[in-house]
Order: C-alpha cells, then structure tokens, then sequence
C-alpha cells in the first residue's frame, strides 16, 4: 500500500494452528487463503493481514502511516490468532482422556475463540446476551457499518472505540435492536474503559471483572467471554451457556437431549482441567456435535 509503513513476520507456530475463517459481524473478512481486518492503535488506522501458506508456517503483514502504529497492530493480530501460544503441554496432558482425547487427536489445532482487541470480545458479549447468535450478529454489524470506522483504501471496518459507544445514545443503540438494558450496560462499560478506570488489556484481569460486574446486565457469562475472547485466559469459558447447558445435560443424564445443567454441574464437569478448561470444553463442543449458543442460560448469567 502506497505511503503506508510496511511490517511483516513469519510465525513458526510451536504448537498445532490453523488460521481461523472470518466473522460475521463485519470485522474480520476472509478473501481466498488471507485472513484480513482493520483496527486502530492509539487512534490510528492498521490494516492487518494474515496467511497459512503450510501448516507450520504463518505469515503476517501490517500496514499503517507509522511504524510504531504497525507493530502495535501487528502484536494485537498475533495475540487475537493465538498464534504464538503453546498448547504442547495440553495436549500431551490430555491426549488419552476418555472423554476429549480422540478430539484432540483428530483436531489439535482446535482452540477457544480470540478477538484482537479486548474491548471488542467485552462490547460483542453484551450484545450477545440472551438472544440468538445470528440475530446478535446482524446487531453488531449495524453497529459496525453506522458507527465504525472505515478504511478508504481497503473498505475494510472497524468497531467504533470505547468512547464513541460512550457517548452513544441508548436509542440510537435501541434502534439497531439492540434492547435498552443492554444499550445503557454496552454505554456505562464504555465508558469504564474509555475514561481508564477499566483496564481491559493490563495485568489486573480480576479488578477489571469486579469493577464491570457492578454495572447492572454484567454477570459471569459476560465477563467469562471477555476472559477467553479478550484477554487470553485459557483457564476461562462461558460455563452459563446455553451450548454447554446442553452438552453436560445430555451426558449427566446418560443421552436426554432435553436435558440441562447448571452453571455449577458444567463448572464442576472441567473442573478436572484446571487451567486448560477453555480448550477442553472447546472439545468437549465437538465431541458433543455442539457449539457454543452464544448466549447465556437465563439473565443473572449475563
């Protein structure tokens, strides 16, 4: 791209990868084998892309008006694919277990869901709550088309930042379906992270979580989201979801497809996983031929 900084790197993945499909919130797009989005590093506009040209071989490319803006995106691109991280250790732990072990044979590139931009994974969650993934989908893409940012050169766009959807007005939210009490919670968490007294990206997970958990709407499902989609956190899934509802009823009450769990029996069913839950129950989805609902069981797992 013309007048653009130009940064590019190739991964060695250190444990089995695969580059993810795009989204359907608008975001991240797929065009042939490349992988690309938009995002912004302190206010500026990075273009990001990325490819598996073989399986232990993944090539990145960012391009931005500053060198400093390019690596910043190019560090939020590699941490929203995972690609870095080394999951060696779980599956060599978990290999022979009776219950994901032949996942983890057939699909070991298999991991939770990343986003490159924790406010991102913390915003899509709320939107997420309590209603269909497909219908929570076509919300954020209204959020993103009329109040994102636009890349001229490439088409490609990027959520609005924390404080835009701040100062949003919750009917203008309401309008694109999104229902009030989870427009004024997107807002008042907004603005948590737009005035810094949230830090989604420092150290410091569990301050964030308790000091979002006082916003009415804010429960576990939605902070565990922001957990393993933003931060990282491989300790971390949806528990309240529907999904997993599901998949430990049926297997609790020996096959009744029309059985569910609680928040408290899912917990306790990858509990034995310590901190690899998240990618255990991401195996457990496909040995149960399920997946994630998108949406928490009822409203106090918000």
């Amino acid at each position: 791209m013309a007048g653009l900084v130009e940064i590019r790197a190739e991964v060695r993945p250190r444990s089995p990868f695969r580059l993810p499909g795009g989204g359907m919130d608008g975001v991240v797009r797929r065009r042939g084998a490349v992988l690309e989005r938009l995002l912004h590093a302190g206010g500026e506009p990075v273009v990001l892309r990325a490819a598996q040209p073989a399986l232990d071989r993944v090539v990145l490319g960012a391009w931005a008006a500053t060198r400093e803006a390019a690596e910043a995106g190019l560090a939020r691109l590699r941490f929203g694919l995972g690609v870095d991280d080394d999951l060696r250790e779980f599956l060599r732990e978990f290999r022979h277990d009776p219950w994901i072990g032949a996942s983890i044979r057939r699909a070991p590139w298999l991991r939770p869901p990343r986003r490159a931009v924790a406010f991102e994974a913390l915003a899509w969650a709320i939107c997420e709550q309590l209603i269909e993934f497909e219908r929570a989908t076509a919300i954020e893409r209204r959020i993103v088309y009329r109040l994102g940012r636009r890349c001229s050169r490439t088409g490609l766009r990027d959520l609005p930042d924390a404080a835009a959807l701040a100062g949003c007005a919750p009917a203008r939210l309401q309008s694109y379906d999104l229902a009030l009490s989870r427009a004024i919670a997107l807002r008042r968490c907004a603005h948590e992270v737009a005035t810094g007294r949230v830090d989604l990206e420092g150290p410091d997970h569990e301050a964030g979580w308790a000091r979002l958990r006082r916003i009415p709407g804010i429960g576990r499902w939605t902070i565990d989201m922001l957990a393993q989609q933003g931060q990282g956190r491989y300790d971390a899934f949806p528990a309240g979801d529907l999904g997993f509802a599901k998949l430990i009823g049926r297997r609790l009450s020996g096959g009744d497809p029309y059985a569910r769990a609680t928040e408290q029996q899912v917990r306790e069913a990858f509990a034995p996983y310590g901190r690899w839950a998240g990618p255990a129950a991401v195996h457990a989805l496909r040995t149960g031929g399920l997946r994630s609902a998108g949406r928490p069981i009822e409203a106090a797992a918000a």
